[in-house]
C-alpha cells in the first residue's frame, strides 16, 4: 500500500522558510490506526504531520468538507494551525479544489480555510482564556527559556496549556532572536500543566508583535511558525493594543509572517502564504 504525502512550508512565500508540515492523504479504502499515523509522523520527523481524509466518494478536487488530524513525532495534538494551512495548500493548489472555502472536522471542532490569490486564511478558535500566573514553581522554566531578560507579563492559557512570557518593551527583536534555551533542561524543569512556552514582545514599525515558541513536551524543541500559539497571541495582543487586525512575525531561524484578524464568536483568522516543496509516496507496510 502506498499513500500520497507532501511537505509544505506554511507561512512562507518561498521554499525552506516558515514552518514545514507533512500532509498525508488517506484514501477511502484505507483505515490507518492511530498507531500507524503516529509511526508515519515519527518517520517524517517534522513538528506536525497532518492526516487528511474525506467521506466515501468525495473527490479531493470537489469536496468541501474533510476530516483532519495532526500528530507530532511523539503524540496527537488537538490543534495545529500551520499544518491546517499546509493541508489547505495541498487541496487548493495540488488538487485544484474548486471551492473558495473548505471545512475541516477536527478535535478542536470545525475549522475553515479560504483562498484569496496567493494567501490562504485559516479560521481557528481564539484562546480567550488566558489569565495571569505567578512564577511560583516555574522560575527554573522561565530562566532556562529567556535567561535574564526582563518579564513584563506572565499569562497562562488553560485551553491550550501554553505559557505566555511577554518581555519588557525595552527588549529588542534582536534579543528575542538570540534566545537559545536548552530544551532538554526545559523539558526536565517542568512536567505539569504547561505544554508550550510562547516568548513575545511588542513590535516595531514593521510588526505589531513578534514571538517564538518552544514545546519540547510535544516533541518540538522549537516550532518555527505556530498557528495555535497565535490563537493565544492574537487574544492577548488584541487586548493590549486594542486592535482587531494585526501583522506579526514569528522570528525563529526560518521565520514567518502572519496577517491576523479577530472575528466574531471568539474566532481568529490567520492568513499567510504556503509553498509545496516535496511530493512523494510513503509505504506504511514497506514496498
Amino acid at each position: 500500500m502506498e499513500l500520497d504525502i507532501m511537505i509544505v512550508d506554511a507561512f512562507s512565500a518561498t521554499p525552506f522558510g516558515g514552518n514545514p508540515a507533512a500532509v498525508c492523504i488517506i484514501p477511502d479504502a484505507v483505515a490507518l490506526s492511530d498507531a500507524e499515523m503516529q509511526q508515519i509522523a515519527r518517520e517524517m520527523n517534522l513538528s506536525e504531520t497532518a492526516f487528511l481524509s474525506s467521506k466515501p466518494g468525495i473527490a479531493l478536487q470537489t469536496g468541501q468538507e474533510f476530516n483532519l488530524r495532526w500528530f507530532t513525532p511523539t503524540c496527537e495534538v488537538p490543534l495545529c494551525g500551520h499544518a491546517t494551512m499546509a493541508t489547505s495548500a495541498v487541496l487548493f493548489r495540488r488538487h485544484l479544489n474548486c471551492n473558495k472555502k473548505l471545512v475541516f472536522h477536527t478535535l478542536s471542532g470545525e475549522l475553515s480555510a479560504t483562498t484569496d490569490g496567493e494567501f490562504i486564511g485559516i479560521n481557528l478558535p481564539l484562546a480567550t482564556d488566558t489569565s495571569p500566573i505567578s512564577r511560583e514553581g516555574i522560575d527554573d522554566l522561565i530562566d532556562i527559556t529567556i535567561g535574564h531578560l526582563p518579564v513584563q507579563d506572565l499569562q497562562y492559557s488553560h485551553s491550550t496549556k501554553k505559557l505566555l512570557l511577554r518581555l519588557s518593551d525595552s527588549v529588542t527583536i534582536e534579543q528575542v532572536k538570540s534566545i537559545k534555551p536548552d530544551t532538554t533542561a526545559l523539558l526536565a524543569s517542568h512536567s505539569g500543566r504547561i505544554r508550550g512556552v510562547i516568548v513575545t514582545v511588542k513590535g516595531n514599525k514593521d510588526y505589531d508583535f513578534v514571538s517564538r515558541y518552544f514545546a519540547p513536551w510535544n516533541g518540538i524543541p522549537e516550532d518555527p511558525v505556530t498557528g495555535s500559539a497565535h490563537t493565544v497571541l492574537a487574544a492577548y495582543w488584541g487586548r493590549e493594543l486594542k486592535k482587531d487586525k494585526m501583522f506579526a512575525c514569528q522570528c525563529s531561524e526560518r521565520r514567518g509572517e502572519l496577517k491576523i484578524e479577530i472575528c466574531a464568536n471568539d474566532r481568529v483568522s490567520l492568513s499567510g502564504r504556503a509553498c509545496i516543496v516535496m511530493s512523494g509516496k510513503i509505504y506504511p507496510y514497506g514496498s
